[in-house]
């Protein structure tokens, strides 16, 4: 009775450990199946791809509402401004001016020499990742950067956020898409959702942020991307609508622009690409001056604070971004001089800031000094021609000209003043400032701020369009590397029995320290009446070789010059030590079927 008692007892504690442990195996398995399975779901399946953008769009707003939110503290903590606004405030303590810059930068070098002890270099950034990385942005590295923005910004450096709220939307999104293991081109309209949905969150605007995808990220435009993309634009501002109120600007217009306006518009649009282009020369010149001051790398950022401090004790609109100051500068009547003195004061403080250390981007300095200087040729004009024109409206244009030149994408400058004016005719006008900003940069310049930056490290970018695949289709990894080598001192007679006809095609001469010397064509070494002692005298392409880390367009153009059919791939130009081989028609096969199949991606087929 006692075995019974005991039986009944155990026997269901057995079996409920054995159920569990079955279930979870069970549940095991199916989560690696789900794995297994779900990118060929997402190529198969357009509707999951947009719920994931969702969730994107989702995070993207939450970053925003939590970097917006801090930076007010901050700057409600340090500068004790009504409503936490800096930029925009009547007055500022001058102290606190000063001195709250200073302590930022102290702080920004500290955390540079932390970073440069752990070797950590620049941080990839979107345009960057879908040029050459496939979409891969590394999360820990996005969020130091957005942390390193949020002080920065909090700080009172003359510095936008947008940078760091499209690297941290594009990071998570660029993580999910890793998570999923989607392919290349799926995990690229991912990045762009992430920095569409900040953005969009940012400006309260989606169809800005869609737009600031598809031309600045994603560099293209397909139907299919269309959905994901609006997708997470719409759920990031549904987000940051809960726990933000939206300011728009109000810009009255009572009578549609006539045809002398235009010409005004015109004249912005090209005027506004120089000033875009001096401040991005500005931003380079900054920073080759604080290199050369042979300064620490830890004193720096305290030192461009301390410049920041001391331009807002002549205007706080150098403070911060100008969010503030630009809704303050909309509403305001401005003489022609202070509108100078700002313009010239908020482009020396953002060069300054981000020359000696600080994070954050161009974009908001951009709108502010493209507003001060529209509100500045409207005064202009209307003096020296007599014509008058609204200020307010030249702010718009000129801001969004200014944006265009230094940002890019002109479709996206003019969608933001369509949501943030409502304004239809005044978008036409902002559509063709930004069309002759953009056309003059490209033909005088040829950068925007980021792909500028690019171009100082040396990267050959213009535009997020996808290139990093040519350089995945590196030689070292498409050469052969079973090659046969013969002594130059070799003679004929030795040379043919080590290479019967019809076994290979070419030989690879080597000298006696092994270094390449030419190729040896098999077929040429049986002429009839060949007369050569050894066959050194047969070498070709004594000078042409490829490297391991050239890619199919470098090589395709070393085949096209050396019109050889095949050539040796060594490992350095200065130990020529032979390493493989590579054949014309095998590199151009390769470059053909990836070229086939990123067409393939971009059109969704």
């Amino acid at each position: 009775m006692r075995l019974a008692g005991v039986t009944g007892v155990v026997e269901p504690t057995v079996f409920g450990t054995l159920g569990r442990n079955r279930l979870r195996r069970n549940a095991r398995a199916a989560w690696l199946r789900f794995r297994r399975d779900l990118p060929r779901r997402l190529r198969s399946d357009e509707i999951a791809l947009v719920v994931f953008a969702g969730l994107v769009g989702i995070a993207a707003g939450l970053l925003v509402v939590a970097m917006v939110g801090a930076s007010k503290f901050l700057h409600l903590s340090f500068f004790a401004t009504h409503k936490g606004d800096v930029s925009g405030a009547a007055l500022v303590d001058p102290l606190r001016a000063v001195a709250i810059p200073v302590l930022g930068g102290l702080l920004m070098g500290v955390l540079g020499v932390v970073l440069a002890r752990r070797r950590r270099g620049s941080v990839v950034d979107p345009i960057e990742a879908n040029a050459l990385h496939g979409g891969r942005l590394s999360l820990r590295d996005s969020l130091i950067l957005v942390a390193q923005t949020l002080v920065s910004n909090g700080f009172g450096a003359s510095v936008g956020m947008e940078a760091g709220y499209t690297q941290g939307g594009a990071a998570f999104a660029s993580k999910i898409g890793r998570l999923l293991q989607v392919r290349r081109a799926d995990l690229r309209v991912l990045v762009g959702c992430g920095a569409a949905g900040a953005i969009a969150a940012a400006f309260d605007a989606p169809l800005t942020g869609a737009f600031y995808a598809f031309e600045l990220i994603i560099a293209t435009y397909t139907v299919a991307m269309l959905a994901p993309v609006v997708v997470a634009s719409l759920c990031a501002i549904g987000v940051t609508r809960l726990f933000l109120t939206p300011m728009p600007f109000q810009v009255d217009i009572t009578a549609p622009l006539t045809g002398q306006d235009y010409v005004l518009v015109m004249v912005m649009g090209a005027l506004c690409a120089g000033l875009g282009i001096l401040l991005m020369r500005g931003v380079s010149l900054a920073e080759y001056l604080f290199r050369q001051s042979r300064l620490p790398l830890a004193l720096r950022p305290a030192i461009g604070g301390l410049m920041v401090g001391l331009l807002a004790l002549l205007t706080p609109t150098v403070l911060s971004s100008g969010h503030s100051a630009l809704h303050v500068g909309f509403a305001a009547d401005y003489t022609a001089s202070f509108l100078l003195t700002v313009i010239l004061l908020k482009s020396i403080a953002s060069a300054v800031s981000i020359g000696s250390g600080f994070r954050g981007g161009l974009f908001f300095a951009s709108l502010f000094i493209g507003a001060m200087f529209g509100k500045l040729m409207a005064l202009a004009w209307t003096a020296g021609f007599g014509i008058p024109a609204a200020s307010t409206v030249f702010a718009v244009v000129g801001m969004s000209a200014m944006a265009t030149a230094v940002v890019g994408g002109p479709l996206t400058m003019a969608l933001l003043a369509l949501e943030t004016t409502g304004s239809l005719p005044l978008t036409v006008a902002v559509l063709a400032a930004s069309v002759v900003s953009s056309i003059t940069v490209r033909r005088t310049f040829g950068y925007s701020f980021a792909t500028w930056r690019f171009h100082l490290r040396g990267e050959a970018i213009r535009s997020a369009a996808d290139i990093g695949w040519v350089r995945d289709l590196a030689v070292g990894r498409m050469m052969r590397r079973d090659v046969r080598t013969v002594a130059e001192g070799t003679s004929l007679e030795g040379f043919r029995r080590a290479f019967p006809l019809g076994a290979n095609q070419r030989a690879v001469l080597v000298d006696g320290q092994g270094r390449y010397a030419g190729l040896v064509l098999v077929s040429e070494a049986y002429g009839a009446d060949l007369e050569v002692a050894t066959v050194a005298e047969l070498a070709r392409n004594q000078k042409d070789v490829l490297l391991p880390s050239m890619n199919i367009r470098e090589a395709a153009a070393l085949f096209a010059a050396s019109q050889s059919e095949e050539l040796a791939v060594v490992d350095s130009r200065e130990t020529l030590q032979v390493i493989g081989l590579l054949t014309e028609q095998f590199a151009l096969r390769r470059y053909n079927a990836e070229l086939d199949r990123q067409s393939r991606d971009l059109t969704g087929g």
